[in-house]
């Protein structure tokens, strides 16, 4: 594997970066050449494209990247499950060869196309028509790899009313997350080098939400690295009390905007706000 594009990388306590986002490799609308080019145009000074279960992916984003002269961490989210809840994992330094981890992440991603043609076949049968699909999902072919092209499907057809929402019609349909289990998630990632943390502990939502004592159970179960403490869903209040819980027990914390096209823009964290984070990631903050 090529250099990462972070070797040596000294930033400011200033500087602005975002930890989390995606592109078209996943459920994002940004394509990698757009939001790369938003991230230089905007100055960032690093960033993380933490794409679902696109492992295979890492390398050549850093390599799209470097010819940018924008850093880039070597990331991706994985959907997982603890306790039979949904949990979103962002995982950051892996080793993007590493066998164990792209099984998990390339049979996550066959079963949600499994789950997601399933469905959508539903939909049609149910009378459902998309006569624009390949117009709205022109990055895949046309063909909805997820949930929420069913939805921007429906959506752009004008399917979806105030009782029963585009979304509600997916999930009516039968759709649900492929996930893996969050234990060999993040001992796949350990072995591989990198770090786990908890994406989004406070936003709720069909996600587990995270208080001190859920996040105690966890740990007596799963060795995770930390969470991201910075995220725009979460209150001031849950931001401190992560930001707490992680300098009482020696946790990383991230910040990350989510963003997933020009509707919701990537935000300029200050680096110091995810300083053990980067710093364990092998960069420096001075």
């Amino acid at each position: 594997m090529e250099p990462s594009t972070t070797t040596n990388l000294v930033l400011s306590p200033d500087a602005p970066i975002d930890l989390q986002m995606h592109t078209t490799y996943s459920d994002g609308i940004w394509t990698p050449e757009q939001l790369i080019d938003y991230l230089v145009n905007e100055q960032f000074a690093l960033a993380a494209i933490t794409d679902h279960e696109r492992l295979d992916t890492a390398v050549a984003l850093q390599q799209l990247a470097a010819q940018k002269q924008l850093p880039l961490l070597i990331a991706a989210e994985m959907s997982t499950s603890w306790n039979g809840e949904l949990t979103d994992v962002l995982c950051y330094g892996f080793d993007p060869q590493g066998k164990d981890l792209n099984n998990l992440a390339q049979d996550a991603l066959r079963r949600q196309h499994e789950i997601t043609q399933e469905v959508y076949a539903k939909l049609l049968g149910k009378g459902y028509t998309f006569p624009r699909k390949l117009e709205v999902l022109g990055e895949s072919g046309g063909e909805p790899r997820d949930g929420n092209d069913l939805v921007r499907l429906l959506v752009h057809h004008g399917y979806g009313s105030d009782t029963e929402s585009p979304g509600h019609i997916v999930f009516d349909a039968g759709y649900f997350y492929a996930t893996s289990d969050l234990a060999a998630v993040v001992d796949a990632v350990h072995r591989g080098g990198g770090v786990c943390l908890i994406a989004h502990p406070g936003r709720g939502k069909g996600f587990t939400r995270y208080d001190a004592s859920l996040l105690n159970q966890l740990r007596r179960e799963i060795p995770i690295d930390g969470f991201e403490a910075y995220y725009p869903a979460h209150t001031a209040e849950q931001t401190a009390m992560y930001l707490n819980y992680a300098e009482e027990h020696h946790l990383l914390t991230s910040s990350g905007s989510d963003s997933h096209g020009p509707f919701n823009k990537p935000i300029k964290y200050r680096a110091a706000l995810s300083q053990r984070l980067l710093e364990r990631l092998g960069i420096q903050i001075k």
